[in-house]
């Protein structure tokens, strides 16, 4: 038997396949899930050896938000993995505004190389 949890992580994953769609650089899913308002959002430090290498693409993470609005866990659904940790490590210091209960949903962050 399956725990709450586990059925719930694999009904997101089976959402997350049926969508494939682009959004644009720091966009929150569209999921239905995920519709709290980010109150402050901090961009990713794009990792300078990425940066130099010219290493640039989407990372997708998927969120669990809490109900006090604070990021209680995320995992890396794709994306390099040179720019995967600055995401998450951005993604720790957003905060959303207070709900009843958990949120969980998709963000994607955009890293563009300038070269």
């Amino acid at each position: 038997m399956a725990s709450p949890l586990m059925r719930h992580w694999f009904a997101l994953v089976v959402l997350l396949g049926a969508i494939s769609v682009v959004r644009p650089s720091l966009a929150v899913g569209q999921q239905g899930e995920l519709t709290r308002k980010v109150k402050t959002k901090v961009p990713p430090v794009y990792p300078e050896v990425a940066q130099r290498m010219g290493i640039g693409g989407t990372v997708k993470l998927a969120v669990v938000v809490a109900p006090d609005g604070s990021v209680k866990s995320s995992k890396v659904l794709g994306g390099h993995p040179m720019l995967a940790s600055a995401a998450q490590d951005a993604i720790k210091k957003w905060k959303f505004e207070s709900a009843r209960e958990e949120s969980t949903g998709v963000v994607e962050f955009t890293f563009k190389p300038d070269n």
